[in-house]
């Protein structure tokens, strides 16, 4: 997933295809004196479907997409021959990905399975042929319906990971490199703040070929929820995640007081981020002696699983992934 093509929003103009017109047209054959009517109807507009793809893991595709039209309903015919539908466009997209109305902010709805399709914009409806209104008092109808026109909206995608365990931690707390040592997942790590730019995904392997997934995001900083740092921006993308694995390196200065602005954080974002199972890892704990790791541990939230790591040694990574485990399937 590179950092170029990780587009998690996307805004275009939606438009499906009107209805085709129904037909005035009357019976006409050499031994059949009184043909009434029989006009066809018209067919169906276009939809617009927003289809479920596993194989996609960015909106990057859409990205150049401003406006998508589809296809008009063809006009019906004399015959009670029905007009052709006007050919609907799918659009593939993440699971994960949410519709919103672009107006009005206001959810339609989420992608979340591979095939799932759901309509984002009906088409119009065909109008019937004058051979529907026909009665005993108007045995000639001159007249049919118009088809319905079709839905012009502008609309914005939204991708929320799917993960079942999401990172959250300072910059340089050592994310990326947790993801990398127990991951295939290559994101960038380097010695500096915001070495992750965009979020990443890596499949964790677990005891007996089962598996997790896991997602990093960009550090979050103190202030985020008022728009500082890049953390606040790919929050969403943890809404989704079962658990919650805060990190925070052992040469913290104090490892409650950051456990505690980073559920600040979270909170400020959206509160219901609070409900979800946490676990907390101290990482780059390779440097710390068993007195040490006594002391810290006084400092430690009450009531949060909690695990000594270190990426680079692999020390207790088969304890966190344990506790992980666990925890999903508690």
């Amino acid at each position: 997933m590179a950092d170029s093509n990780f587009i998690d929003y996307v805004k275009f103009c939606s438009r499906s295809g009107a209805g085709g017109a129904g037909s005035v047209h009357f019976r006409r054959e050499k031994h059949v004196p009184k043909g009434g009517p029989d006009g066809g109807d018209g067919g169906r507009g276009g939809h617009i479907i927003l289809r479920g793809n596993a194989q996609h893991w960015t909106l990057l595709h859409l990205k150049y997409k401003k406006h998508v039209i589809a296809e008009a309903g063809k006009g019906g015919e004399g015959g009670r021959r029905t007009g052709a539908d006007g050919k609907d466009i799918i659009l593939d997209v993440p699971l994960g990905t949410v519709a919103k109305d672009a107006e009005t902010g206001e959810k339609r709805f989420e992608i979340t399975e591979d095939g799932q399709e759901v309509i984002l914009t009906r088409g119009g409806r065909g109008g019937l042929g004058n051979d529907h209104f026909k009665t005993a008092t108007n045995q000639a109808p001159h007249f049919a319906q118009p088809g319905e026109a079709g839905i012009e909206e502008w609309i914005i995608l939204e991708l929320k990971l799917l993960a079942d365990v999401g990172l959250v931690g300072f910059p340089n707390a050592g994310k990326s490199t947790l993801l990398s040592s127990i991951s295939a997942a290559r994101p960038e790590i380097g010695d500096y703040p915001f070495t992750t730019l965009v979020p990443n995904l890596g499949v964790v392997a677990y005891r007996d070929d089962k598996s997790f997934v896991m997602a990093d995001i960009p550090g979050i900083i103190e202030g985020a929820a008022e728009g500082r740092g890049l953390g606040i921006r790919f929050l969403r993308h943890i809404e989704r995640n079962s658990i919650l694995l805060f990190m925070i390196p052992a040469d913290a200065p104090d490892l409650n007081a950051q456990y505690q602005i980073l559920l600040h954080e979270l909170e400020k974002y959206n509160p219901e981020l609070l409900d979800k199972k946490r676990i907390l890892a101290i990482s780059k704990s390779d440097m710390l002696d068993e007195v040490l790791i006594k002391e810290m541990e006084q400092e430690i939230p009450k009531g949060i699983p909690y695990v000594f790591i270190s990426s680079v040694s692999q020390y207790n990574l088969e304890k966190l992934k344990d506790l992980i485990w666990q925890a999903i399937h508690s």
